[in-house]
């Protein structure tokens, strides 16, 4: 696995490929981000960014939703996939936010996951993004990435996001889960377009390959390996 210097050279190649990096989910505060991180599971940002204005229009804060009917709700998230499970989700992570934190989304991952519906990727999505506290989100394309490019050695998202932490600064873990899931969205795809990668000539998969290994084995098994989960992210 890389080093700490190393690690932090990729991730600046990589930053100057994908400028500015950011999510893709548009809100304007914590609990927005925190419904639109949720409704994300197995379906695109786009999708969600469509579903979400008739949304926030409707259920504007914790109390309106933890209030829903949901029925109606379900209707307003049917294009996002698994509405049904969805909406039961948001309906209870909305009354736990009234019931335990005043309606307010708090800022500590064990009061985040232990939310209904809530996972440590999206907590650590609305933890970096809107509440200010590092986060470092690890999805399919961040478990992708940093096993072909040799930052990380498991399928396991919760130990690639500690070794990721213990590679990088706390100040740095947000942007570079967004640089790592452009990366895998752009270039790093199930099938790589190695050729457009500034970092290919420090990429662990590409130097297996060159050594006379088949190119990208590991990679066709995280494919297989990287099958959906519940809509709990």
């Amino acid at each position: 696995m890389k080093t700490a210097t190393e690690a932090r050279a990729l991730l600046r190649a990589l930053e100057g490929q994908h400028p500015n990096a950011d999510t893709a989910l548009r809100y304007s505060n914590a609990f927005e981000l925190l419904v639109a991180t949720m409704l994300s599971a197995q379906t695109t940002d786009a999708g969600v960014n469509e579903a979400t204005p008739s949304l926030f229009a409707r259920y504007p804060d914790a109390r309106a939703m933890a209030r829903a009917d949901v029925p109606e709700l379900e209707h307003l998230v049917r294009k996002t996939g698994f509405f049904r499970q969805k909406a039961r989700a948001l309906v209870g992570m909305a009354q736990s936010l009234v019931a335990d934190h005043g309606g307010q989304v708090p800022a500590a991952m064990e009061a985040l996951v232990a939310l209904p519906g809530v996972g440590r990727k999206t907590a650590n999505v609305v933890l970096g993004h809107a509440l200010g506290v590092p986060g470092l989100p690890v999805d399919r394309h961040v478990l992708r990435v940093t096993n072909r490019i040799g930052l990380a050695h498991s399928q396991d998202p919760e130990v690639v996001e500690r070794q990721l932490g213990e590679l990088l600064p706390p100040a740095k873990w947000t942007v570079a889960s967004d640089t790592l899931i452009l990366h895998g969205r752009r270039i790093c795809k199930p099938k790589p377009l190695c050729d457009r990668c500034a970092i290919r000539a420090s990429c662990d998969d590409v130097r297996a390959a060159g050594a006379g290994a088949p190119a990208m084995p590991a990679a066709a098994r995280r494919s297989r390996a990287m099958r959906p989960r519940s809509p709990r992210t």
